[in-house]
């Protein structure tokens, strides 16, 4: 929930940084549908059937990588893309060598107050002997902060490709391309 709404102030701070939100409309993304569909299998395996048996929500979840995957390949010219597709990238892997779940650090959960239920799967949670753990959900968020959470270093480069994507496209200061000194006359 953090990425969603660090994103949405990444958007809202476009007009203070000199951008233009409506540059936005000019994104041309190719095979869109992927990226709905990939995430609508998450929402699906996550939210709505975590209690079907898990080689069933594992596939829906893992399928949705590759999905995503394709959207991000299609459309690896966009600006910002690629570092977000390499975080998604480190996740799917914490997941994939993990039995399908991505491993928490219990310490970080219990910081921030999340607790498992049994029997449910659940997409970030305490998995025995974890292997790539640093991959995993390790960082708890400040608990200054609303919407408490853990999150992976693949979240933190999820959200640094799409702050990146919108600052770049509506052309910010923070990701304008440097304009090239004109050569001196002699």
């Amino acid at each position: 929930m953090l990425i969603l709404v660090a994103t949405l102030l990444a958007l809202a701070l476009v007009p203070v940084l000199g951008g233009r939100l409506s540059r936005l409309a000019d994104l041309r993304l190719v095979s869109r549908w992927l990226i709905v569909y990939a995430l609508g299998l998450q929402v699906l395996a996550i939210s709505i059937v975590p209690d079907w048996p898990r080689p069933a929500v594992v596939a829906l979840h893992a399928s949705s990588y590759v999905i995503a995957g394709a959207f991000v390949w299609r459309n690896r010219d966009v600006a910002g893309l690629p570092v977000l597709a390499v975080g998604a990238g480190l996740n799917a892997f914490a997941i994939a060598m993990n039995g399908g779940q991505m491993p928490a650090d219990p310490e970080a959960l219990a910081r921030v107050g999340i607790t498992q239920e049994e029997g449910t799967y659940v997409n970030s949670g305490v998995v025995e002997d974890p292997r790539v753990a640093f991959l995993g959900d390790v960082l708890a968020s400040p608990s200054w902060l609303p919407l408490q959470n853990v999150y992976s270093v693949g979240d933190l480069l999820i959200l640094a490709g799409a702050v990146w994507l919108v600052h770049r496209t509506c052309g910010t200061v923070l990701a304008r391309r440097p304009r090239r000194p004109e050569p001196a006359v002699a």
